[in-house]
């Protein structure tokens, strides 16, 4: 049976704040546990106006603790700016804290500029350390040896769930050569989705972790109660992607009634092209959408991205959504 999640950014929307981003990513996170979503990840981002994720183990903490049964984890920690121990450490202390409910997504990416990079002290080299670095966060995880002479206390031992997260090939190819859970971007970078897959797929090997493979993908899900109500929705998300390549990112803008207004068609092109594994629509509309992307890729978890300006009618998408993950499940 396929399991449906949620992937946040905490954004923070135009006139609010970070403080209040995170209470909303909280009480979606809440709203998800009820609807029975399976897991709910926060990403990692630094120097964006926009997302208030920036300290991604502090925000899965503060989920976590206003959560019961839903799993929490990071979509994901971008371990170039991370020392490993730090984040054995780090995830260590949530699963100590909520056990069996915490996971490590891992990103290859710094998911930031050069300068904020150097600001976080990293070295421009740590991208190319990514599986080193991999291997030596599940070495912190196991069980220690006796003389074992650095050790994650607390993570030791405790075998933090770890995935690998990516829009490319190359993760692919890791977690099917360490045997660990794969997820792919396609919900802003779709374009080698299903060469990742069938890349995973091809050379999974079985891992201590994971016996066979397991593959999920992200995708934007704008669901209302019509199909008009949910295309308005989503023009905040299209305003996101232009900004971005305007270079003049910041908070979530609220909807338009009129896209093209405010946008060239080069901008709404690049931003469909991004965006075209988006589900749009009434509760049929993404029931139907959402049996097509399972057809055509065969993975075991859609995550759904909800980039909402109107925080209840970010809570209602995920309802609508549910509603139609529902209406698949009777009919399977």
């Amino acid at each position: 049976m396929i399991r449906y999640s949620v992937l946040d950014l905490a954004p923070i929307v135009q006139g609010s704040n970070a403080g209040q981003a995170l209470r909303n990513s909280r009480s979606l996170a809440q709203e998800a546990e009820r609807c029975g979503y399976h897991r709910f990840w926060l990403a990692e981002h630094h120097n964006m106006t926009g997302i208030a994720s920036a300290a991604t183990a502090v925000a899965i903490g503060y989920v976590a603790e206003g959560t019961d049964k839903i799993r929490v984890g990071s979509g994901g920690i971008m371990l170039p700016n991370h020392a490993p121990l730090m984040v054995a450490e780090q995830f260590g202390t949530l699963a100590s804290l909520y056990p069996d409910r915490i996971d490590l997504g891992l990103g290859r990416a710094p998911g930031t500029d050069g300068a904020t990079l150097q600001a976080l002290r990293r070295y421009h080299d740590s991208v190319d350390q990514f599986p080193r670095d991999v291997q030596e966060l599940q070495h912190y995880f196991a069980p220690a040896s006796e003389n074992q002479p650095v050790r994650a206390v607390p993570g030791e031992g405790l075998r933090v769930p770890i995935w690998l997260l990516g829009s490319s090939l190359f993760s692919a190819q890791l977690a099917a050569a360490l045997g660990l859970p794969f997820a792919f971007a396609s919900h802003f970078a779709p374009d080698h989705l299903m060469q990742a897959l069938d890349l995973y797929r091809e050379r999974f090997r079985p891992s201590e972790q994971l016996a066979e493979p397991y593959c999920m993908a992200a995708v934007p899900m704008y669901a209302a109660a019509s199909e008009s109500q949910a295309q308005h929705l989503f023009t905040s998300v299209q305003q996101q992607f232009i900004a971005l390549r305007r270079g003049t990112p910041g908070p979530l803008k609220p909807p338009v009634d009129d896209i093209h207004r405010i946008a060239s068609e080069a901008e709404l092109g690049a931003a469909r092209h991004a965006l075209r594994e988006a589900i749009i629509g009434d509760p049929d509309q993404v029931a139907q959408g959402i049996s097509a992307f399972v057809e055509r890729t065969g993975v075991d978890e859609i995550m759904f991205s909800a980039h909402i300006f109107d925080h209840q009618s970010r809570l209602d998408c995920l309802r609508f959504a549910a509603k139609a993950c529902g209406a698949i499940s009777s009919r399977d």
